[in-house]
């Protein structure tokens, strides 16, 4: 008896891998049929003739078509992980191992080591002459954020205006953090937004069709504030995402390695540039051109160009179908780029360096009792949780996106999967705290969570 092996699935014409293959392999997740081929698959499992063996030949050889039956692992104890990291093959379904044990993600650390941002980095930042502030972040309350606005704030002694969306799933703890750093970070301008629940639930309620989730951060932030960072002049929209989320694009297939390293190439920007000076437009300076492209994607969704690239951001593309539920709060946005993009005064979109700011790597732990200490940070109540620590519905969407890929409804490996594994493989967490983690703290599970009530509720 011949069986297709559990993680490929037949999509047409393809065979489609929902996994994370060895490194030789990575990201060859398609298999295209001849028509034998495909009545072949279409049957399985069943015995095969010779005749029907040697059409399959090639799939067989790479255990595509296998001879016993397997199923992905139900729970984290019965999952192979990782001799290194602490990436499983029950997070992470199909994923595949090399014959020491390792993961795809060790098997090319050396290779995604210089992957460290797909926006221009930037650690320091001058005094603005034009605006009466020198940096913008959107701040959750967060961990990461929160460690962001102490560094803009008191250690570079910068005029930061901190932009906060409020969600109606914001923690108790995100609340209080956001109160305490008001005390604790005079210096700081903080302003708040909140979309009006009506409109909010017709976006939320077509996400939720989609994803099976209502995850929109950041992209309704930036919705919500580009109009006014671009009357405001202020030059830098700084973000700091950590190492595991910037390289997690890449193993997910929604940014090339070439992303990584646009924003330092000199000629094609400078091809861009000669574009703009012809039609009578200022030069875009170093991260203009990425703001532009994230607003406008969001304002009228892919360009030709990434749809060609083949490279596309699921959640992204589902927020972007679901604001057309409510198209006039897109209006002021188009104003914006519009005006913006002619005038040059568009917020320079750059990354800050959490590895180098922090000493040379971004320790979770140390991080935390930092930010305690200096801002007033206030722990979710699952002390262990080191990820996206700002939600009460995080768990939500982490369970939706496993659930999907699990499932094989999605090709999006979850983000907070890929995210854990990544900040034990590269020593931001210990391999033991990602574990416990996982166990404590995240949503890898397949029975109901009461988070997703929360959400459930609020669209009635």
């Amino acid at each position: 008896m011949y069986y297709l092996q559990n993680r490929w699935k037949l999509d047409g014409k393809l065979l489609r891998y929902y996994g994370l293959r060895n490194k030789e392999n990575m990201f060859n997740n398609s298999v295209k049929l001849t028509k034998k081929q495909l009545n072949i698959i279409k049957n399985l499992p069943c015995n095969l003739t010779d005749i029907q063996l040697k059409a399959v030949k090639s799939l067989a050889e790479n255990q595509i078509i296998t001879e016993k039956p397997a199923t992905a692992p139900n729970s984290l104890d019965t999952a192979r992980f990782c001799a290194r990291c602490a990436a499983n093959d029950y997070i992470i379904p199909g994923l595949e191992f090399d014959r020491q044990g390792l993961c795809p993600l060790c098997q090319t650390k050396a290779e995604t080591a210089k992957l460290k941002s797909i926006t221009p980095i930037k650690n320091t930042f001058p005094r603005s002459v034009k605006s009466r502030f020198d940096v913008a972040l959107f701040y959750t309350g967060g961990k990461d954020s929160t460690y962001l606005l102490y560094y803009l704030a008191k250690v570079c002694s910068l005029r930061v205006l901190a932009l906060t969306w409020e969600i109606p799933f914001m923690s108790n703890s995100a609340r209080a953090s956001i109160e305490n750093a008001k005390t604790r970070l005079p210096t700081v301008e903080f302003v708040s937004r909140k979309i009006a629940d009506d409109d909010l639930r017709k976006i939320y309620r077509k996400l939720y069709l989609l994803a099976d989730n209502t995850c929109a951060c950041p992209s309704l932030a930036y919705i919500l504030f580009y109009p006014d960072l671009a009357d405001a002049k202020v030059p830098y929209f700084v973000v700091g995402n950590e190492s595991a989320q910037i390289v997690g694009l890449y193993y997910n297939r929604m940014a090339p390695k070439i992303a990584y390293g646009f924003w330092q190439n000199k000629f094609l920007n400078g091809l861009i540039n000669i574009g703009r000076v012809l039609t009578l437009r200022p030069p875009y300076k170093s991260g203009q051109l990425h703001t532009i492209a994230a607003m406008k994607q969001l304002a009228y969704g892919d360009s030709v160009l990434k749809k060609a690239s083949g490279y596309t951001n699921e959640l992204i593309s589902n927020v972007v179908t679901a604001i057309r539920e409510v198209p006039q709060i897109l209006t002021p946005l188009k104003k914006a780029i519009r005006q913006s993009n002619f005038t040059g005064n568009i917020p320079r979109f750059v990354q800050v360096d959490m590895d180098e700011i922090s000493g040379g790597k971004y320790d979770w732990r140390k991080i935390k009792d930092l930010i305690t200490e200096e801002c007033g940070w206030v722990a979710p109540n699952e002390t262990s949780k080191g990820l996206h620590t700002s939600c009460k519905i995080e768990k939500c969407k982490e369970q939706s996106q496993f659930k999907r890929f699990y499932n094989m409804q999605s090709t999006m490996i979850p983000f907070s999967a890929l995210e854990i594994a990544l900040a034990s493989r590269d020593g931001n967490i210990t391999r033991e705290q990602a574990i416990e983690e996982m166990k404590t703290a995240l949503g890898f599970t397949l029975d109901d969570l009461e988070e997703c009530d929360l959400i459930r509720r609020y669209l009635r």
